[in-house]
């Protein structure tokens, strides 16, 4: 049997299981997604708060965000308690701004697109004075007052005035919606690591996706544990609480507030990562 499973991976290969397993699973969303609707309250206040809301998913987002949650704290939270009681801060952040330092050619382009030049500049400054002066690990250039910020397609297509459309949970990347989960994606084909990944000779590359998406979640979940687990706390519907900072903190990032780049306290992976062939901050409403 184990012979039998071996040729059959070498024959299809790995690239192609992972794209299939990708399009299984996003068959199973739709499937669920056309069993799981709310319906919508006949009471013209609740219809109203049931419209602003905008989370016509809302039973299929709760069994998702309940799927989540049990990862986080079975996995996710674990890791990260270990990975910041082992290394110190220095290691720490020097693996984030190694993460950021590869980030750039998305955050530049999603600049322009935007019609960012003075960011834009700021970006590709960060980028070559930080690798040149801080060898990628270190970050010179928010000292000298240049400050880190982020940028993605999701931001852009809602400058040029695509509305987020209704809310989505997704399987361990979190919470989304139609607008930043196709962000999400498009991202991928701005990431030259991506390109890299597909045409290297060495084994690990095509795993690379992968690597940095679950370094980058322990990463942020050794920084915000704490904070998720006092909201979790004190919140009487942690679903709609989390709902709520996603939506917050996206309006944030769109508008390039002062605030934007403080994520809020949910687990959560790139997109990148889990479909890193076939092209997921975290909390929210």
């Amino acid at each position: 049997m184990e012979r039998a499973l071996t040729v059959f991976s070498d024959a299809i290969g790995w690239t192609a299981m992972r794209r299939a397993a990708a399009r299984g699973l996003l068959a199973l969303m739709l499937a669920m997604t056309a069993a799981a609707c709310a319906t919508p309250p006949d009471d013209p206040d609740e219809r109203a708060a049931y419209e602003e809301v905008n989370d016509p998913l809302e039973p299929m987002n709760r069994t998702i965000f309940e799927f989540n949650m049990f990862v986080d704290e079975f996995l996710l939270r674990p890791v990260a308690k270990a990975y910041e009681f082992i290394f110190p801060d220095l290691v720490r952040n020097s693996v984030r701004n190694f993460l950021r330092n590869l980030k750039t050619p998305v955050i530049l382009a999603n600049d322009l697109m935007q019609g960012e030049v003075e960011r834009a500049g700021d970006t590709a400054g960060r980028f070559i004075f930080n690798t040149l002066i801080g060898a990628g690990l270190f970050d010179p250039a928010s000292e000298a007052g240049v400050a880190y910020h982020e940028e993605d397609f999701g931001q852009t297509l809602a400058v040029w005035g695509v509305d987020g459309g209704p809310y989505l949970m997704l399987p361990f990347l979190g919470p989304s919606n139609l607008r930043d989960t196709g962000g999400f994606v498009a991202d991928r084909f701005l990431q030259p690591t991506t390109y890299w990944a597909e045409n290297s000779s060495r084994d690990w590359a095509e795993y690379s996706g992968l690597i940095l998406g679950v370094t980058e979640a322990v990463d942020m979940r050794s920084r915000n544990y704490r904070q998720l687990e006092d909201l979790q706390e004190t919140s009487l519907d942690f679903y709609a609480t989390v709902r709520s900072l996603y939506r917050q903190q996206r309006e944030a990032l769109i508008e390039n507030r002062q605030d934007a780049d403080q994520p809020a306290p949910m687990p959560s992976m790139s997109f990148d990562s889990f479909l890193e062939e076939d092209g997921a901050v975290a909390a929210s409403e």
